[in-house]
């Protein structure tokens, strides 16, 4: 069993572990630039702005500068006003469910540059064994062939150097890929805490005093009204 395999490694050789890690860098970049495209086009920015806003009641300007944005706190904001009028813990939930539904499309792809980050030197490092595996094979082959113990060191030296390419490149191709990983969750995670502060600053109005009493009395605003003073 050991001398099929190493017939196998001494033949094929570590070139095709090269040719793999050059087709899993141009899939890291393309994975990278896919989700860089995603997070800008569904990440709202500015939207701190619209917290005093909501806590101050002011549905309609809130509606009128989410009007064409796409992106999670858009999402939240939108289905926290509509549901406003059945009280704060409905908005509690329909923020939840909306997280809970649109989270997975921000995470798609990122448990795969994850995976290529994390294995990518360990491929590399494969590659290098098998090199020097068969580095030594042809040391073993020219000593026996030719006797000269300058031309095999030569040899095995030339083929060890080769051989350390492949973990060059594995650490090369994953860098990259663990960087965009981590970056890209903790994207996700300020998109997610927006979201959730917007949605908070909603519930606050809501759990107000006065908003609470005009709910009770069949008083309440509707979600474009600011609450009425409560004689």
């Amino acid at each position: 069993m050991i001398r099929r395999l190493f017939d196998v490694f001494t033949t094929v050789g570590a070139e095709w572990v090269m040719f793999l890690l050059v087709a899993l860098s141009v899939l890291s970049v393309a994975l990278m630039l896919e989700r860089l495209v995603y997070f800008l086009r569904f990440s709202s920015s500015g939207t701190g702005e619209l917290i005093p806003l909501l806590a101050q009641g002011r549905f309609d300007e809130v509606r009128r500068r989410l009007a064409g944005r796409c992106g999670l706190e858009a999402a939240v904001v939108g289905a926290a006003l509509d549901a406003a009028p059945c009280g704060p813990r409905s908005v509690q939930e329909s923020m939840a469910c909306v997280i809970a539904h649109r989270r997975p499309g921000y995470e798609r792809f990122l448990a795969a540059l994850g995976t290529l980050g994390n294995n990518a030197p360990f491929l590399g490092l494969f590659g290098t064994v098998v090199g020097i595996i068969k580095a030594f094979s042809d040391l073993a082959i020219g000593a026996a062939a030719a006797g000269a113990k300058a031309a095999g060191a030569s040899v095995v030296m030339s083929g060890i150097s080769e051989a350390l390419v492949a973990t060059a490149v594995g650490i090369f191709v994953a860098i990259p890929a663990v960087v965009a990983f981590n970056g890209y969750n903790r994207w996700l995670k300020i998109i997610v805490g927006r979201s959730e502060a917007l949605g908070h600053a909603l519930i606050s109005h809501l759990e107000k005093d006065e908003v609470r009493a005009q709910a009770v009395a069949g008083l309440g605003p509707s979600p474009g009204e600011a609450p009425r003073a409560v004689a």
